[in-house]
């Protein structure tokens, strides 16, 4: 069971042949976090910039009704990223959604392939 604190509290691994297990402070993420079953769910690929520590894994279902923010959050925690230290996050490498947005309103208007591509960066790359 994932701890309260845990980056998987609000976002699950993406069973698919293409990606590897991964662990997350030293325990495996629970195979489903929501009572929702996995087809409600949204694919979000989470892509590096150059000098930005890369995940070990890049494809992620999230709840349709979270907000950015917590993929933010999720991701400053995947990372252990200092509180000091700033993160980005940019959708198809053109603008910086604002904290708020809700995942699935961001799919419906840029998901290609059926997932929503998201950059992640430690400093400002574009927009």
């Amino acid at each position: 069971m994932a701890e309260p604190n845990s980056p998987t509290k609000d976002i699950q691994e993406a069973n698919t042949e293409e990606t590897s297990e991964c662990e997350v402070n030293n325990e495996k993420p629970p195979d489903s976090i929501d009572s929702k079953p996995k087809s409600d769910k949204i694919d979000i690929l989470l892509k590096a910039t150059p000098n930005t520590p890369i995940m070990k894994k890049k494809k992620w279902s999230v709840d349709p009704d979270k907000k950015i923010g917590s993929v933010i959050d999720f991701i400053r925690k995947y990372l252990k990223l200092d509180p000091s230290e700033h993160l980005f996050l940019y959708v198809n490498q053109a603008f910086a959604p604002s904290p708020d947005q809700i995942v699935h309103n961001l799919y419906d208007c840029f998901a290609t392939d059926g997932k929503l591509v998201l950059y992640y960066s430690l400093g400002q790359a574009w927009g």
